[in-house]
This record gives C-alpha cells, sequence and structure tokens, in this order.
C-alpha cells in the first residue's frame, strides 16, 4: 500500500498544533468530501512540507480534510502524471517542485504535459540553492571563488545530490553565466553529499538551503552566496548570487498546488483564495521560514506564468549545457 498521511499527524511536529475543522462549517457544493493532494517525494522534502503545513490551515477553513497521498518516484513524474489525469473536481490537486520543470527539460516525452494538463492554483514558497564551501577554500565571496576557479580551471570541484536535479542545473547555470569551470561529483543524495563536504572530500557543494542550513549554522561549511533573486528570510546575511557580481542570476527551487487541466474556474479560485489566506497567518509563515523556505503567493495566473518560465529556463540551460537525462 503506497503511504497515505493525514495533515494534522505530521502538522504537531512542525509545531502547527492539532487541526481541528470547525463546528460551522460551510455548506457550499464545495468541497462535500476530502481532498486529496500528491505529493511526488517521501515525507520531509519541500513539497511535502509545503501540502502539510498549508493543508493543516486549509482544512479547518474549508470544512475538509486535505488529506496528503505520498507517491514518491521518477523525479515526481508517478505523482504529476496522477494529477494530470484525474477526474478535474477539485478532489486531487498535487503539491510539485522545481523538479515538475526540470523533468520536462529532461523528458520530453513524459505521459503528461508539464503546463498544459494543470491549472495552477498558487505558488506557495520558494527556497535557495546555497553555494557552499569547505572552510579551508581560501575564498570567503563569490567574486574570490570566481577568480579561484577561472586561476584553476577544472580543478575546483562541487558535490550535488544526484544529477540533473535542480542543484546540479543551478551550477551549471551559473558556470555558463559567468564564465568559469568547476567539475561536479554527484552523489546519490544530499545525506551523502553534505559529508563530503565537511570532510573537504569536495571543495563545494550547491545544496538547498533547507538541507544545508542547520550545517551552515553550525559553521561546518562556509555559505557563499544563495542563489534567489533576493536574500533568503531563513538566512539573510547571506548574499545573493546576482548582488556578488553575476547580475540577472537566478535559480531557486520553488513550490507550488495544481490541479488538473479543467478544473473549474470557480474552484481553483476558492482554493487560492484559502491557500493565500493560509500564507499570511504568522504561525504558517514562520514554519515554511524554519524549513529554510520563503512564503510566496500568487495568483493562479502569477502561479502558471511562472512555471511556464522555468520549464522555458530550464529547457534552455539542459540544451545549451548538453545536459542529458541519466
Amino acid at each position: 500500500m503506497k503511504p497515505m498521511f493525514v495533515v494534522g499527524v505530521v502538522s504537531a511536529l512542525l509545531g502547527l498544533g492539532p487541526v481541528v475543522a470547525p463546528a460551522n462549517a460551510r455548506s457550499a457544493a464545495y468541497p462535500a468530501k476530502p481532498i486529496r493532494l500528491l505529493v511526488g517525494f517521501p515525507p520531509g522534502g519541500g513539497a511535502d512540507v509545503a501540502a502539510r503545513v498549508l493543508g493543516s490551515r486549509m482544512s479547518e477553513s474549508l470544512g475538509q480534510q486535505i488529506i496528503v497521498d505520498n507517491r514518491p518516484g521518477a523525479g515526481s513524474a508517478i505523482a504529476s502524471e496522477i494529477a494530470a489525469k484525474a477526474t478535474p473536481d477539485g478532489y486531487t490537486l498535487v503539491s510539485i517542485g522545481s523538479s515538475h520543470a526540470v523533468n520536462a527539460a529532461l523528458y520530453p516525452k513524459l505521459p503528461y504535459k508539464p503546463a498544459a494538463d494543470f491549472s495552477a492554483i498558487v505558488l506557495v514558497a520558494t527556497a535557495p540553492v546555497a553555494i557552499t564551501a569547505h572552510p579551508a577554500v581560501p575564498a570567503k565571496t563569490l567574486k574570490e571563488l570566481m577568480a579561484l576557479a577561472r586561476a584553476r580551471p577544472g580543478q575546483l570541484n562541487y558535490g550535488s545530490a544526484g544529477v540533473n536535479g535542480i542543484n546540479h542545473l543551478a551550477a551549471e547555470l551559473l558556470k555558463r553565466t559567468a564564465g568559469f569551470d568547476i567539475a561536479l561529483v554527484p552523489y546519490k543524495g544530499v545525506a551523502q553529499a553534505l559529508p563530503a563536504v565537511m570532510a573537504g572530500e569536495v571543495q563545494l557543494m550547491f545544496a538547498s538551503l533547507p538541507g544545508s542550513i542547520v550545517q551552515i549554522r553550525a559553521g561546518r561549511i562556509r555559505a557563499i552566496a544563495v542563489t534567489s533573486a533576493k536574500r533568503s528570510n531563513a538566512a539573510p546575511d547571506i548574499p545573493t548570487v546576482a548582488e556578488s557580481g553575476v547580475p540577472g542570476y537566478e535559480a531557486s527551487s520553488w513550490f507550488a498546488f495544481l490541479a488538473p487541466a479543467g478544473t473549474p474556474k470557480s474552484i481553483v479560485a476558492r482554493l487560492n483564495a484559502e491557500a493565500l489566506k493560509t500564507l499570511q497567518t504568522a504561525e504558517v509563515r514562520d514554519a515554511l521560514i524554519r524549513q529554510g523556505m520563503d512564503p510566496t503567493g500568487s495568483t493562479p495566473g502569477e502561479a502558471d506564468a511562472y512555471l511556464r518560465a522555468e520549464i522555458a529556463k530550464w529547457t534552455r540551460v539542459v540544451k545549451e549545457a548538453g545536459i542529458r537525462a541519466q
């Protein structure tokens, strides 16, 4: 049996308290039953945290439970395919991450169309990739790191949690934009890559801020820059790549809720309104920031435009860098 969890079970672990449906739940036609929110990763990842943090509070205002259904595999494509082929009635949604756009760039023959087969609901949050270094690396700023890399072309290496993910592609985009060369050393996951950079096995690492922030705060690795357009609320002292000498550069992880294409606009609007209201609460914002995320919020149209722009950007990067699916 595939793992299925009610958001309230985990919400307590995130400091959100118990979830209690209001006694005066609305009697509107929608929602008339629980809503399934698919997640293409195991519990604990960014898309899963976004689903549980928002879902727990949206359940209260909607008057129906939002049930998180983890369907990991194929870089989140399994969950996306299920959602794309579900009845467009608002009772099956999917919480996606930036891998949704990366998959579109790497796999042109997916069993669904990453943009056309979905109705965007809301952009929930973004989370930058952190460019980090072993403390012995003689570069404390991005400008110093780029100068070092140019002086030693191909001699510096960086670890990444696998290949073809957002961390790998963020590094490739920076290399091409700024004009320097560092070598990729792929690991199976962040659990292997982080110890490698802490031990000096690799000099650098491109890592998600949520996955590396504990080690950064402990001083075990040095944060050089974050890849987001703005500094992260979770680590406001770390400068962005753009302000560190590479203007216009941006490459963030992000998390959004989608519904199957054809879902009535009234339902999408209702879900968007509830999500935005939830994102404005202090406890939800604090819960996301503690996880290294920056709460966002958007209209459905803005979320759709963001998704399409991300697909176009990473398709270009994959093509120009000659990256192939592995």
